[in-house]
């Protein structure tokens, strides 16, 4: 019968016509006793007349008298239900009524009308039909009276626990079935009671005395049973056993649960932990996730099984409990379990295959050698009395296993519970080995991008510097953010960073590759905005003729390349789709420098152009990749804001920091989270000018006698120096120079002299061609002026300028030997044919 036919049922009235009149009077005594009472309990008039009510009733209903007595004086009436006693001895429910019986002056009667609550049209069902309902009606069904204590049941309801209907009358489901959240579902019947709303559906988790050790769920619809008058007389309520539907819910969610929490990030021990989290406490009351050293490195777990006496160690990455502490355990996050090789955990992990207990004896799980008295004991204490190990397993690789315990539900594991442990564990090994194989590939793509940028940065007297790198979270994994810092003649310095667009190993080999490039490029003492345009013509050219990722990853780099003299104190920089540095003055104020914004690598477009600054001496420059203004403040599809990146930038370097080092490492924890969206770079530079006394200069005649002139300049500066042991060399280099730039240059002719960790010999003319080193052959007369120049140089070199060129050498000061006459130093061939002068140089 469903339930809405039993909503119509109540609805009918009750029906004078059919109920037995009983008269009580003042004291409750039955007075006057009709043929429909006979028929009803079985007794005559003679032996009910002068009985008290309340001792043809059953003991429950007998002590609800005087309640009824003192509510029918009040409100001169009462309906409800009462279960009575046959003559026979079987309970029979009845359906009552008590009006006050005007029967003469002065006297106080009471009528009551009662009719069976099988057969009573308020009921409006025959007895047929409850009898039908009480045998063959899969749900249990019972009727409560207003006190919420049983008048009716069916034999159906036993199932559910509280025994057969007869020990039910009378009594109170918490009095039957203490199992259950009573409380709340005599709520329910009062909330019925009070607004007559049906309540349909509502489900009952607990545990019932026929199962004490399975959890289960019932359905259940509660109804209102009123009279005409619309007083409530009882509540009509249906049970159903809904419990394998329930728990496969129960699973199906929990599998969700998993899906959504499993997996969020690429780190494998919180992945463990996830898995641990979602377990508990819906599968288990207590989860360990135990992998091997070799997975949380990233590396593929070590193949064969463990000899019979080899001890397995797995290190526990992620455990999780319903009690505070995790008291079942003594081994933390981190720490490691050795395991017996013969122990079910090690069976497990070699064999794939999971293993369960329903009813586990702690005292005799002696698989781990890590305080195994204690181990035990807790397992003892704490009450642990079911077990599941499940491997974790994907990709044929079995990289660990997880533990389930139950304490605090009495029932075991199941097979049903082993299947849907199977299942979100397999889920969870996808991400585990994922994770593990993530972390062996940004791990090498740390190694990569480290190897290509600067271990250390080179020693140079222009500026100090100090660098911050700090890489992308493992979210969106590593980035191609880079910087670097190239000594360049004459004592000037470049300063470089770079970002390459994306993320990966293909990231990192386009920032070597651009890295490289650069350094290459700069070694040619190319204007910056030069050095762009050969770095962009590389790009452009690696993406159109290389398969490679890394040559198409370049595309859309953007590069900064400022070159600073500390001679002059003028700094040129040229960007290719980079912010401008900050620079901070003496005086700690900030600013951007207003530099034109070429485009980005490998794209094409407008020329690169530079722009030229004189900085004071303690000025810094701040050069940095976009990350540093824009990480963790983006939003999905918006640009980051850079203009309020440059302002948060601008307020973190006005705060004076005298460590240079501490200074950076400050800008990047007050703007950069632990773990940024995007690399970040940050190069700080603070300037130095070399003093009058490091720097000797003079303007030469285009004679060739001014050559000897220039060799005694030289000599009396470097006695003033007291590198007196180095005349000899230098002025031959000064002599060969300047005669080249004598024999085929024209204009001022310009010697300039650095002191400073090298001793630098520069000459400059208005001549736009490069000399050209080549080795002389034994048998040629001259053509050996470049060649011993480089012989006793470090380095040696061109540059141009807008004015024309300067070849410049280097000697060391530190006493280093320079090479042998003879080693192909810098060497190029030239395709002049021998001459019988002082070097070997064409123009």
């Amino acid at each position: 019968m469903g339930t809405s036919e039993h909503s119509d049922a109540t609805e009918q009235r009750f029906d004078v016509a059919d109920a037995a009149p009983v008269l009580l009077d003042a004291h409750g005594m039955v007075s006057g006793w009709s043929g429909g009472g006979g028929q009803l309990l079985g007794y005559a008039a003679a032996e009910v007349v002068g009985r008290k009510l309340a001792e043809l009733l059953l003991p429950a209903d007998a002590a609800r008298i005087p309640a009824i007595g003192e509510q029918c004086k009040r409100d001169g009436s009462w309906s409800g239900i009462l279960t009575a006693r046959h003559r026979d001895g079987h309970p029979v429910a009845l359906m009552v009524r008590i009006a006050e019986a005007q029967l003469g002056p002065g006297s106080e009667r009471w009528i009551m009308l009662v009719t069976d609550l099988a057969g009573a049209q308020g009921w409006a069902m025959s007895r047929s039909v409850l009898e039908q309902m009480a045998t063959r009606s899969p749900l249990g069904i019972a009727i409560v009276d207003t006190d919420l204590r049983y008048v009716w049941s069916n034999d159906a309801l036993a199932q559910f626990g509280g025994g057969p209907a007869e020990e039910r009358i009378g009594r109170r489901l918490a009095d039957i079935q203490p199992g259950l959240d009573s409380e709340r579902l005599e709520a329910m019947m009062r909330q019925v009671l009070e607004t007559g709303e049906t309540v349909v559906g509502y489900e009952q988790v607990g545990r019932v005395q026929s199962s004490p050790h399975r959890q289960c769920c019932h359905a259940m619809s509660f109804t209102r049973l009123h009279d005409d008058s619309g007083h409530p007389l009882g509540v009509y309520y249906t049970a159903m056993d809904i419990t394998e539907r329930y728990l496969a819910r129960q699973r199906l969610a929990l599998l969700d649960r998993a899906g959504e929490h499993i997996g969020r990030s690429l780190d494998v021990v919180q992945t463990a932990q996830e898995l641990a989290d979602v377990a508990v406490p819906g599968l288990a009351d207590f989860v360990a996730v135990d992998l091997l050293d070799s997975v949380l490195e990233g590396a593929e777990p070590t193949p064969g099984p463990p000899s019979e006496t080899e001890m397995v160690t797995l290190r526990r990455a992620g455990h999780r409990s319903v009690r505070e502490g995790i008291p079942e355990t003594i081994i933390r996050i981190g720490q490691t379990a050795r395991y017996r090789a013969e122990s079910p955990p090690v069976r497990v992990l070699t064999s794939g295959e999971s293993w369960y207990e329903e009813q586990v004896d702690p005292r005799a799980m002696d698989w781990t050698t890590t305080d195994l008295d204690r181990a035990a004991a807790s397992l003892v204490e704490l009450g642990l009395h079911s077990m599941m190990i499940v491997p974790i397993r994907s990709r044929g690789i079995t990289m660990g296993i997880t533990s389930f315990f139950r304490r605090d539900r009495p029932d075991p594991f199941d097979e049903n519970d082993l299947a849907l442990a199977e299942e979100f564990v397999a889920r969870a090994a996808i991400c585990v080995d994922n994770a593990r194989r993530y972390t062996r590939e940004r791990d090498a793509a740390l190694v990569l991008q480290r190897s290509l940028l600067p271990s250390h940065l080179p020693d140079q007297d222009a500026v100090d510097v100090t660098a911050c790198y700090r890489p992308a979270d493992e979210l969106t994994g590593l980035g191609g953010d880079w910087f670097d810092v190239i000594p360049l003649s004459g004592a000037r310095v470049a300063l470089v960073v770079g970002d390459v667009p994306g993320h990966g190993i293909d990231a990192a080999a386009a920032m070597g590759r651009l890295r490289t490039a650069v350094q290459t490029l700069a070694d040619l003492d190319l204007p910056p905005e030069e050095v762009l345009a050969h770095l962009d013509d590389l790009v452009i050219r690696g993406a159109r003729e290389e398969d490679a990722p890394s040559a198409v990853q370049a595309v859309g780099s953007s590069c900064l390349y400022v070159v600073y003299d500390p001679v002059s104190g003028q700094c040129a920089m040229a960007s290719s789709a980079h912010p401008p540095p900050a620079l901070v003055t003496p005086d700690g104020a900030v600013s951007f420098p207003d530099l034109p914004i070429g485009p980005a690598l490998g794209t094409g477009g407008l020329p690169f152009e530079a722009a030229e600054f004189c900085l004071a001496e303690g000025t810094e420059l701040a050069l940095y990749t976009d990350g540093l203004l824009a990480v963790d403040r983006r939003e999905p599809g918006r640009e980051p804001d850079l203009d309020a990146g440059r302002e948060r930038l601008r307020s973190v370097l006005e705060l004076r920091t005298p460590s240079l080092d501490g200074r950076c490492v400050a800008v990047v924890d007050a703007l950069v989270p632990a773990r940024p969206n995007d690399d970040v770079a940050l190069l700080l530079a603070r300037t130095h000018r070399l003093g009058t006394g490091q720097v000797a200069s003079w303007d030469l005649e285009s004679d060739p006698a001014v050559v000897a002139e220039a060799r005694k300049k030289v000599t009396r500066q470097l006695a003033e120096w007291g590198l007196d042991e180095l005349a000899f060399t230098t002025e031959l280099v000064v002599s060969e120079l300047v005669t080249n730039a004598i024999r085929y240059a024209s204009g001022p002719i310009r010697l300039r002299l650095i002191v400073e960790r090298a001793l630098i010999c520069e000459v400059s003319d208005a001549g736009a061609s490069a000399p050209h080193l080549r080795h002389p052959r034994t048998t040629d007369e001259g053509g050996r002026g470049l060649f011993l120049v480089s012989q006793f140089s470090q380095r040696w070199g061109a540059r141009y300028t807008l004015e024309g060129k300067i070849i410049w050498a280097e000697q060391s000061l530190t006493g280093e030997p320079a090479p042998e006459i003879g080693a192909p130093i810098d060497e190029t061939s030239d395709a002049s044919t021998d001459e019988p002068t002082a070097d070997t140089s064409t123009r």
